[in-house]
């Protein structure tokens, strides 16, 4: 199971007033995807980014029969959970906690918010789309109450079908999200500069 290892940055845990959850992608650390977070404006938070143990979130790929990647899966979100507690425990507000994901990071952000759909500061998942081999829409509860997300994705890309991103937009839609799906022809596997700028102007404002 995942240990709960947090590597934190920006502003001091219990004086800041918001929080960004960092996930790394398959076979990335803490540390890579920390080192993102000077592209953005995040004057004024915490950044808190799990490391996966192993490396990685769940052993298959995200579009494998959900058993498949058990008991891994639900071990990360477990984690999320946690880490959502312990936030909301030094005053910040769920309004004010902020997912981003890259890859397996963005598949995991995306999936945990859709289980806990509650009004969040935002949602960004960089290449990513919701877990299993199809989507189930009973796994997906509450309302996002206007929750910005922005979705990016390479089409094509080599591990995350554009229908899945396509597909999960929807879903999140229904659950009264404000979403905003970019798809860059022939990205590749990687974050680009527009996507740095979306998720700015969307989230970070």
């Amino acid at each position: 199971m995942h240990q709960k290892n947090i590597v934190y940055a920006g502003e001091e845990l219990g004086k800041a007033s918001k929080a960004l959850i960092m996930l790394h992608g398959r076979g990335g650390s803490a540390e890579d995807i920390l080192s993102l977070a000077s592209y953005f404006k995040l004057d004024e938070f915490t950044l808190a980014a799990p490391q996966a143990t192993n490396n990685t979130w769940y052993p298959a790929s995200f579009l494998a029969p959900e058993q498949q990647n058990q008991p891994w899966l639900s071990s990360a979100l477990d984690l999320l959970k946690n880490l959502m507690a312990d936030l909301i425990s030094h005053g910040i507000s769920k309004e004010n906690i902020y997912l981003l994901g890259f890859s397996q990071g963005a598949c995991l952000g995306l999936e945990y918010a859709a289980r806990n759909a509650v009004r969040y500061g935002g949602v960004a998942g960089l290449t990513g789309g919701l877990i299993g081999n199809s989507i189930k829409s009973e796994n997906y509860q509450g309302d996002f109450q206007g929750t910005p997300v922005f979705i990016g994705t390479s089409d094509p890309d080599p591990h995350v079908p554009v229908e899945r991103v396509y597909a999960t937009s929807n879903i999140l839609r229904t659950m009264h999200a404000d979403v905003t799906e970019k798809v860059y022809t022939d990205m590749g596997h990687t974050i680009n500069q527009d996507e740095i700028d979306q998720v700015n102007k969307l989230l970070f404002k």
